[in-house]
């Protein structure tokens, strides 16, 4: 029996597009006095006795809505948990971002609510039930009173003026963070930029308000927490990472949920937590291409960041050494506000392509005369970072003979050597090829073309013997090393913080950063070597081996703002992104054609393309028969350009795949949409 006038309005737990909106349930007798909005149910679905999950988005009295549930409306069929996991502001949030992006809003939903854990459900259910306050009876969003056991830190460096800007109720702030490191009261050294946010946060928190900090990765994360653990006590710190187990995330999610406000810790999911009473989302280093989602609809956390700020009214802070091209666009365009330090002292850096070598193979070398004088001078006083382009001990070689690269008999993927004498295999497939030969000349030789950081630490051990040597990559991931002297030899964003600063810190392998087909591959290598340079000791040289130009200027005197406004104003002009918005658009010739002829009348909209798509990833095949297409838009017809291509993905999704009588099964017919895909350009 259905309750008397209850109807559910629930979101089903279902991929197909043309299912992404919600259904009306009855609410039966039964669960009248525990449904809730946010809650996860299980729902009957068609025929055949499907019963699926889903969300409780709405619940409307039947006699208020007049005549629209008029009909029979089938029962929900359980409920899954009391706890209502889906606040309506995230569900807000979901759906905006899937609208923009021509997505469904349960894929926002499975990365904004994590798997359900039902023993840290059931704990957390019991310890709400002995609180004086259930959660229930909470606002999401008004604040608390402020807690007069808040410490309310001076934002260190920065102005009283800065700091009002950056914590201004519906504020939006790009800030500039100052580049130098400071120990913390545990005696941890982490970068100055960490403690900026942890302050910001302290005082977002004493004010009643929560704070959302989202950084790229792990090693960041460590340093911010670090900062965070010196300010707050660890019960009002959530932390959300991929290193959690299923059941610890859970529980930290659920810990969101509580009325008390937090500071919320993570990576680029933590935009979508739950937080109570939101006060501040802040962002480190917003231009890190780690915050673009890889699963659809592929939404990048500044973005939703963006958009999640325009729905609570809070402050927004995105803080860098080095500006995106994004965050320079919102500035001009006055969303953003500049905001920066009273006076600091930048680091001392030096462009090796800017000293007029008058040897020419010294100026060509890997590592130049220069580099290696402050290195040997620098080991007396403490470690020395070096940073490499790529990991691994030799990742590219080719033929000895005729200089061709070497190439997997398998899938045609670039050889590499994980080690000296190590057999070559493939970079792609993992193939070892222990019997090469070239396949143009028959050679069996092998040479090294491109250096890793293990061949580098491998040179540098023979050129400093005694000296310790410690890799730091992917593979070996080490946050700090002491101040003792040694060779540290970092991948770019793999860099540990030495306690005190480096003795001096070479960045090597310029070119061979610059050298990579992108349109963000400047804007990428000056945020790398910034965020490096920084980690250095007060008036510790810095050596920029090989690179000159604009972005050697701007490293070097610290310019990376003015270098911003100068490379978006080239974009601009050649209608590149961000100056405009683009769409990657994928299927068979004849589906992609209907597709793009929805747009073609669209002011401010033009096609690029179709050409043959691009395999879908390192030693993917070929995508048989699929060609893509590149539309670029105003931002302003954004929202009419999601609207017609996932009407399109819909109407494919929904095309009739039975096949004639007595042939095989065929699949529906397949159209993949990216907005703003970093990798087209």
């Amino acid at each position: 029996m259905a309750s008397a006038g209850v109807v559910a309005r629930v979101l089903i737990d279902n991929p197909l597009p043309q299912l992404d909106h919600l259904f009306d349930y009855g609410v039966p007798e039964a669960l009248a006095a525990d449904i809730r909005v946010g809650q996860r149910v299980k729902v009957p679905f068609r025929s055949g006795g499907r019963i699926i999950d889903a969300y409780v988005i709405e619940l409307l009295d039947r006699a208020d809505a007049g005549s629209e549930f008029s009909g029979a409306l089938s029962d929900i069929d359980s409920l899954v948990s009391t706890a209502a996991v889906l606040t309506p502001e995230v569900y807000e949030l979901a759906r905006r971002i899937a609208d923009r992006g021509a997505g469904s809003a349960i894929d926002v939903i499975r990365l904004a609510v994590p798997p359900r854990a039902v023993r840290a459900e059931k704990k957390w259910l019991a310890a709400q039930a002995d609180a004086e306050a259930p959660v229930s009876a909470a606002t999401p969003g008004e604040p608390r009173p402020a807690d007069p056991t808040s410490a309310q830190p001076t934002l260190s460096g920065y102005t009283d003026a800065v700091v009002a800007g950056a914590l201004d109720p519906d504020g939006r702030v790009a800030m500039t963070a100052i580049p130098r490191l400071v120990e913390t009261p545990a005696g941890a050294w982490v970068s100055h930029w960490a403690l900026t946010m942890a302050e910001l946060a302290v005082r977002t928190l004493a004010g009643g308000r929560s704070a959302l900090l989202a950084v790229p990765d792990f090693r960041d994360q460590e340093q911010l927490l670090a900062a965070l653990h010196a300010l707050l006590p660890a019960e009002r710190i959530s932390r959300f990472d991929a290193r959690q187990t299923t059941t610890e995330r859970y529980a930290a999610f659920l810990a969101c949920l509580e009325e008390e406000p937090r500071v919320i810790v993570g990576n680029r999911s933590v935009v979508y937590a739950p937080a109570r009473a939101l006060g501040l989302i802040a962002l480190w280093d917003d231009g890190d291409p780690l915050y673009a989602e890889s699963l659809a609809p592929y939404a990048n956390a500044r973005d939703v960041a963006l958009i999640r700020q325009g729905l609570s009214g809070c402050a927004l802070v995105l803080l860098g050494h080095a500006r995106s091209i994004e965050a320079q666009r919102l500035v001009e365009i006055g969303w953003l506000h500049e905001l920066s330090p009273e006076r600091f002292s930048r680091p001392n850096i030096v462009a090796t392509a800017q000293q007029g070598q008058p040897d020419e193979h010294a100026q060509a070398a890997r590592i130049p005369s220069l580099a290696w004088r402050e290195a040997k001078d620098a080991l007396t006083r403490g470690p020395v970072l070096v940073q490499v382009a790529s990991p691994g001990y030799a990742p590219v070689v080719a033929c000895a003979t005729c200089r061709e690269a070497a190439r997997c008999a398998h899938c045609q993927g670039p050889l590499g050597q994980n080690a000296p004498g190590a057999a070559p295999s493939c970079r792609w497939c993992g193939a070892i090829a222990a019997n090469w030969t070239c396949g143009t000349c028959g050679g069996h030789a092998l040479r090294t073309v491109r250096v890793g950081a293990g061949r580098t630490a491998e040179e540098l051990g023979r050129a400093f013997p005694g000296t310790l040597v410690v890799v730091a990559d992917g593979d070996n991931p080490i946050l700090s090393v002491t101040a003792k002297p040694a060779l540290v030899i970092a991948t770019r964003g793999a860099e540990p913080v030495a306690a005190g600063g480096y003795a001096a810190v070479l960045l090597l392998d310029g070119e061979r950063m610059l050298g990579r087909e992108s349109l963000r591959v400047a804007e990428d290598a000056l945020r790398w070597w910034s965020n490096a340079a920084v980690l250095a000791a007060p008036g510790a040289p810095v050596i920029l081996a090989g690179v000159g130009g604009e972005l050697a200027t701007a490293l070097g005197t610290w310019q990376q703002a003015q270098w911003a406004a100068r490379e978006f104003a080239d974009r601009r002009t050649l209608r590149f992104p961000p100056a405009v918005r683009t769409a990657s658009v994928t299927a068979a010739p004849a589906v992609l054609d209907g597709a793009l002829a929805q747009l073609r009348d669209l002011d401010g909209t033009d096609i690029l393309g179709p050409v043959p798509a691009p395999p879908a990833g390192p030693g993917a095949a070929a995508s048989d028969g699929l060609v893509r297409a590149i539309v670029r838009f105003d931002y302003a017809a954004g929202a009419e350009v999601a609207r017609r291509l996932r009407a399109s993905i819909v109407s494919v999704a929904s095309s009739r795949r039975r096949p004639p009588k007595g042939g095989a099964f065929r699949p529906a017919p397949t159209l993949r949409v990216r907005f703003d895909d970093p990798e087209i350009f």
